[in-house]
């Protein structure tokens, strides 16, 4: 995964990211692990736990700059 989109399900942030689990928990967005359903976007996820689109933008450059262009374990 080259990079996290609003677009991006969680499926496949849990496949090829897995560290986002512990991401989303610190910040106060269960996934899969919590029992929330691998279905739907990382946006929709974020919304239904009432993030703005402001803070969506800045979790997801968060994600990105801390998770997926990391390039050290």
């Amino acid at each position: 995964m080259e990079r996290i989109e609003h677009t991006t399900t969680i499926e496949d942030l849990v496949e090829n990211v897995p560290r986002v689990v512990g991401y989303l928990i610190d910040q106060g967005l269960p996934c899969i692990v919590c029992g929330q359903p691998v279905w739907g976007t990382l946006a929709e996820m974020a919304r239904e736990k009432g993030r703005t689109d402001q803070e969506i933008d800045k979790l997801i450059a968060d994600m990105n700059s801390k998770l997926v262009l990391k390039k050290s374990p």
